[in-house]
């Protein structure tokens, strides 16, 4: 790949750097012990040593214990009293002391009964030959292969269905957007058909080499990222002989039972995300049993000491660890904060709490921290719960965060009045530490790096203008208008972005300093790797305005695209914007399918194709909808579509 490896690749996401799983040494071919006579060794020293730890730890009842509160679950069809706050968490006092005393002398003799009968397990193993262990062994793995393949084949509960309002239409009336709107499908149809031809299954496509693609964000699986991530644009677009296509595709390839290491971000976003997106547009059972058996496997990347999830996970032995490159080994704020929206939808649409509890107890811990100026730094250590470097951005590292607080609020019909709090509070300290304007009138959001403010703004945060617009109404003191306005000179910044460079795209990251606006300064920040953001925030600011600049702007955006990105095998990313004769970088990214050519078809739509009371987008650009509890059949009872 050609892109910079410490850089961004998607649209509200990290700097996925090309740092792969680490290597183990492998096993030796034959062992002098068997493999479960080892196991039974550990497992003996690990009881002696929890029975020890039973008379010589000091008694955890004379400590407080410490609870995140979790509030009772609101999702109407799951059982409350799984998802209240824990009634196990109390203090010992008084004749509760000896019940308590008596409770521990219990578990001692069990722990001791358990030990000796461990013990005699191994004696009788010793007494097998290696054949009759090695058997043993084969039989557990079978039966283990079986109940996962039962496990899998379990049919998911009938829940309530939403009513899904615009899920196709959007015809415009006018003749010219409406062949406007037809060269968006079709360049959707010249990316689509080149990765069907020269890049099917791979994650990714390199549409001058014409074959696959992948980066470390997917492990070293191919899992047919750009299928799953695209699946819901060719459905809008009306493509449904594709979208056919992948169906089968996820139907017969689809497996996430691999040891693969992943980022738990980015499938979140592309697959899960994707993946329900698909099955609220077409109704089809095997997107939304993919998405929970996916959300199964990055569940363990939540184990750790303070419930704050590890960047990466390996899908089959579920071992997680953050980024190397990470502030003193802390996970990401964009990464962790982005989970709210799928798992919320994960736990309404199976019955399941579990992931409901995971990001309510993320929000709840971070409502407990201290935050400098009011300002969200982008590291936070999992095992400490401390901050790493204060570094704040409403670009990498930081974006989406705060998009995922609005879009929680309005995903709940905006009765999560907690989330607007959280995205009030934030948004105003932003507004009061990182906006400036510049001396020739551009409003730009900077970055906070160790006390001061760094003069440059990424590609990455122009979503802030359609979020800005987005969560104007609901905002403090009538400041609707205020959010509005900010939005469009956000919009406006991204836009001289575009128009100060030679193939009229944006760079990756632009300075303000002194006589330079609005410009690319470094080598390394001057490419466009097809990215969605500045388009997004058009389409919302077009949404809510309806100023045909913004219909403009998005066409002028289109047509350098068409001109300087698209090559014969699909679309490539450019190195260099201001230059007249760029280099391109041979990837076609799964986000210019999922996010850039829905946002511009949605441009160039009218607004009763999944208007915005009804839908709210992932940060990945997939539409789930708004969970209206009136509006849904009774819990139990069959989906009514």
């Amino acid at each position: 790949m050609t892109t910079p490896a410490l850089l961004p690749l998607s649209g509200r996401r990290i700097p996925p750097l090309n740092l792969g799983p680490p290597s183990f040494p492998h096993h030796r071919a034959t062992l002098r012990l068997s493999e479960k006579f080892i196991l039974l060794l550990i497992l003996s020293a690990f009881i002696t040593l929890c029975f020890g730890a039973f008379f010589f730890l000091p008694d955890s009842s004379k400590h407080k214990r410490f609870d995140l509160g979790l509030e009772d679950v609101l999702i109407p069809h799951v059982d409350a009293s799984k998802g209240a706050k824990n009634p196990g968490v109390f203090l010992i006092h008084g004749p509760d002391e000896h019940r308590h005393r008596e409770e521990e002398e219990r578990l001692r003799n069990k722990i001791r009964a358990d030990h000796e009968k461990a013990l005699e397990e191994a004696k009788e193993k010793l007494k097998k030959s290696r054949e009759e262990i090695r058997a043993e062994i084969q039989t557990e793995k079978n039966k283990v292969v079986q109940e996962m393949k039962t496990k899998e084949k379990k049919p998911l509960p009938p829940v309530p269905i939403p009513n899904l309002i615009g899920i196709n239409g959007g015809d415009p009336e006018d003749n010219d957007i409406r062949k406007k709107r037809e060269k968006i499908k079709e360049m959707m149809k010249h990316a689509w058909d080149n990765y069907r031809m020269y890049g099917w299954g791979h994650n990714e496509l390199r549409p001058i080499a014409k074959k696959g693609h992948s980066t470390n964000i997917f492990g070293s699986s191919q899992m047919g990222a750009t299928i799953v991530d695209a699946l819901d644009t060719l459905y809008i677009m009306g493509l449904h002989d594709e979208f056919g296509d992948g169906q089968k595709w996820i139907e017969e390839n689809l497996d996430f039972s691999v040891n693969s290491e992943v980022s738990v971000f980015e499938v979140n976003i592309r697959f899960i995300g994707g993946l329900l997106a698909a099955y609220y547009l077409s109704g089809e059972e095997i997107f939304k049993i993919k998405a929970v058996q996916l959300a199964e496997k990055l569940l363990p990347a939540f184990n750790t000491p303070t419930g704050i999830p590890w960047a990466m996970v390996n899908l089959k032995s579920g071992v997680g660890r953050n980024w190397g490159w990470a502030s003193a080994g802390s996970s990401i704020l964009a990464e962790f904060g982005t989970l709210h929206m799928e798992f919320v939808h994960l736990s309404y649409l199976t019955g399941d709490p579990v992931y409901y509890k995971k990001v309510m107890h993320i929000r709840k811990l971070l409502q407990k921290m201290d935050r400098p100026n009011g300002l969200y730094p982008n590291y936070l250590n999992p095992r400490t719960g401390r901050w790493g470097q204060y570094h704040t951005s409403v670009g990498g590292l930081g974006d989406s965060f705060y998009e995922y607080l609005l879009k929680a609020w309005l995903m709940s019909d905006k009765t999560d009045h907690e989330a607007r709090k959280m995205y009030d509070d934030a948004i105003e300290a932003i507004e009061k530490h990182l906006i400036k304007k510049s001396r020739g009138g551009l409003t730009f959001i900077g970055e906070w790096k160790n006390g001061h403010l760094e003069k440059k703004m990424g590609h990455l945060a122009c979503f802030a203008g359609g979020m800005f617009a987005l969560g104007a109404d609901g905002s403090r003191m009538d400041k609707a208008g205020h959010y509005l306005e900010l939005g469009a000179e956000i919009a406006r910044t991204c836009h001289e972005s575009y128009d100060r460079t030679a193939l009229k795209l944006g760079p990756e990251s632009f300075k303000f300093d002194g006589a330079v606006e609005a410009v690319a300064v470094r080598q390394a920040e001057k490419y466009y790797i097809l990215r969605p953001e500045v388009i997004e925030t058009y389409w919302y600011l077009w949404r809510f305005t309806h100023d045909p600049r913004y219909r403009q702007w998005g066409w002028e955006a289109a047509l350098a695209i068409e001109k300087y990105c698209r090559v014969s095998g699909g679309f490539s990313g450019v190195k260099d914007v201001y230059s007249s004769t760029p280099t391109h970088d041979d990837v076609q990214q799964s986000f210019f399918l999922a996010e850039t050519l829905k946002y511009l078809y949605l441009l160039f739509s009218s607004d009763d194709l999944l208007p915005l009371d009804h839908w709210v987008f992932n940060t990945e650009a997939h539409p789930l909808p708004v969970l209206h509890l009136a509006n849904t059949t009774l819990s139990g009872n069959p989906a009514v579509r």
